[in-house]
């Protein structure tokens, strides 16, 4: 299917909305829903809405007011209080259900200024075959996904993004700042703080698709594998930088970065 085949039927299944709310994360698969609303649907129709919360990076957030202000995207900006439910905070192997549960109950009060308008978010296809937690929370509360729904995957989703140049179109993934905490251990502000300014060193030593899982007092750098080299030789610069932050221990991991790593520990103790 070309790129203009599947806008095609990205553009009939907007056709059977009033307008939209975008859940909005600053992700390419979100943006591209929101680009897509505003697109199909006019200005006036489409809402990005994204939530200001510990766990979503502050470059993130900023890059979002942007992208909206670039595209004349209306945005609206709500504070989600995860941490504050220990079904969340307690790290359970569903926090994402709890979390997403907060976000879609606060995007039905946006919803009830706007009620004629579809809840939307960016799950692609590629997401109905990983685990995800988020995903029943969204069942739950009717949320639509244009992405999904119409058979888009996440190279796709890339693909589109190219083509209609959006600025992130080739923007990592970036997950919340609480997937790089093992489940069992406590997601506290601290902690998102500590993983957010370690992830900004990497960053600043050029690695842009890292992670440092915070494993209490140890902080565990996972890099693509073929930069571990590369990371080895700036080790101890950036380890000073992490022992800064309150880490005690500094390791690399050498298998290198795998997304959803943390996930093992499910189907190990299954």
């Amino acid at each position: 299917m070309t790129t203009q085949d599947t806008l095609t039927r990205l553009e009939r299944w907007f056709s059977q909305l009033e307008g939209s709310i975008t859940a909005f994360s600053g992700g390419v698969d979100s943006t591209l829903v929101l680009k897509l609303s505003r697109d199909f649907l006019g200005p006036e129709r489409a809402i990005g809405c994204i939530s200001d919360s510990p766990s979503l990076k502050r470059r993130d957030l900023e890059e979002a007011k942007t992208f909206c202000r670039r595209f004349d995207i209306q945005l609206e900006i709500i504070h989600t209080r995860e941490l504050d439910d220990r079904n969340y905070a307690s790290n359970p192997s569903n926090r994402c259900f709890a979390c997403k549960s907060h976000l879609y109950q606060d995007l039905g009060e946006l919803q009830r200024r706007f009620p004629t308008r579809t809840i939307l978010n960016g799950t692609n296809a590629d997401d109905l075959g990983d685990y995800r937690p988020g995903l029943k929370a969204a069942a739950d509360h009717a949320i639509r996904s244009p992405l999904s729904e119409c058979g888009v995957d996440k190279q796709t989703v890339r693909q589109l993004a190219r083509h209609l140049e959006l600025p992130n179109w080739d923007k990592p993934a970036s997950p919340c700042l609480s997937s790089r905490i093992p489940y069992g251990s406590p997601v506290t502000r601290g902690k998102l703080q500590q993983i957010e300014t370690a992830e900004s060193v990497l960053e600043r030593y050029g690695f842009t698709d890292g992670r440092v899982r915070h494993f209490g007092t140890e902080a565990k750098i996972e890099v693509p594998f073929e930069q571990i080299e590369a990371l080895t030789s700036r080790l101890d610069r950036i380890s000073a930088a992490l022992r800064a932050l309150g880490f005690e221990t500094i390791s690399v991991d050498r298998e290198g970065f795998v997304s959803g790593k943390l996930n093992r520990a499910l189907s190990s103790n299954a």
